[in-house]
């Protein structure tokens, strides 16, 4: 069961619990966990992710296990903690501006 905590104003769009737990087949990557998110919850399609590329959005950043993992290929493992649901997935929305 991987847990996945996502911003409060898309938890408010979806109707998401402040921390979403799914099932997710191995190996779980981001993708696969993003996959299973937008699965369960069809109103984040698009917000996380690009619909066409599901390339991350810009100011949308991943971290888990105290690190920032927005970088990494979507098909990368996810640590091992997240997999078994000691850490959760997080999904940060950036705050741009001047």
């Amino acid at each position: 069961m991987v847990r996945v905590v996502v911003p409060s104003f898309l938890r408010t769009l979806a109707k998401v619990p402040a921390e979403a737990k799914l099932d997710v087949a191995p190996p779980v990557t981001q993708r696969a966990v993003l996959d299973a998110l937008e699965a369960r919850y069809p109103a984040l399609s698009g917000t996380i992710r690009d619909h066409e590329t599901k390339r991350r959005r810009p100011l949308v950043r991943f971290y888990a296990c105290s690190e920032d993992l927005s970088n990494e290929e979507p098909d990368t493992r996810l640590p091992d903690a997240v997999a078994r649901g000691e850490e959760p997935f997080l999904v940060v929305a950036s705050i741009a501006g001047g």
